[in-house]
């Protein structure tokens, strides 16, 4: 392609990375969530402004890990907007008591991360997507203790998403909602990782939060 638009970054964890090729093979980069879906919906509407959508989301990432690689991941791409979903890696260090859940870093680093894209990137526009389980599968022996924890980071996110100007996008209760329609594990097979239904979810929650906003991606 010759032509490019504008730049769409993903970043996050595995829910983000969707197994997305590590090569410049154009069917499998974006991976197979929510990323793609989106981009799939937005890039074939858009064609004429050819946007370019970015997915550089890694499975097992905390954001303290998004930090530690966000200059080559995120500064030096330059992206229009980038898009974060990230909490879920950082609640599970905790609730197994590895090591590197010594301490809660989830705000302290969230919020340094985006003080210093605030700083180089001013004209980025930042979504931050809310992080959500379900009451199944791996969640579902210590159900309360891994519901405050995520709660918490719910709050945060909201928070941070206020502090700096972001679109925050709300996931709990899309999700809570669908399981009015099925099962949990029909949606988060495990209580983190979604199905490609919940991929869905995310996705239509993404677009009906982001295009109805001042970061709408318009031709």
């Amino acid at each position: 392609m010759t032509q490019q638009g504008k730049v769409y970054l993903f970043q996050g964890d595995s829910i983000t990375d969707g197994n997305r090729g590590r090569s410049e093979d154009p069917n499998h980069i974006l991976g197979h969530g929510y990323p793609y879906l989106i981009a799939a919906e937005l890039g074939a509407k858009l064609a004429e402004s050819a946007p370019l959508f970015i997915n550089r989301g890694i499975s097992g990432n905390r954001v303290s890990d998004l930090y530690a690689r966000w200059n080559e991941d995120a500064i030096v791409l330059k992206p229009d907007t980038i898009s974060i979903l990230i909490g879920v890696n950082d609640a599970w260090r905790i609730m197994n008591g590895e090591p590197t859940g010594a301490t809660d870093r989830f705000e302290r680093a969230y919020r340094h991360l985006l003080e210093e894209t605030r700083e180089v990137l001013p004209d980025t526009g930042l979504v931050l997507c809310e992080p959500f389980i379900l009451n199944v599968g791996a969640t579902a022996a210590d159900w309360p203790r891994w519901q405050a924890q995520i709660a918490k980071y719910q709050e945060a996110t909201r928070r941070l998403s206020e502090d700096f100007g972001a679109v925050f996008v709300p996931l709990q209760r899309t999700f809570d909602e669908a399981c009015e329609r099925a099962e949990a594990a029909y949606w988060i097979w495990d209580g983190v990782h979604p199905t490609t239904a919940g991929h869905r979810l995310i996705a239509d929650a993404w677009l009906n939060t982001v295009q109805g906003s001042a970061l709408a991606i318009k031709e």
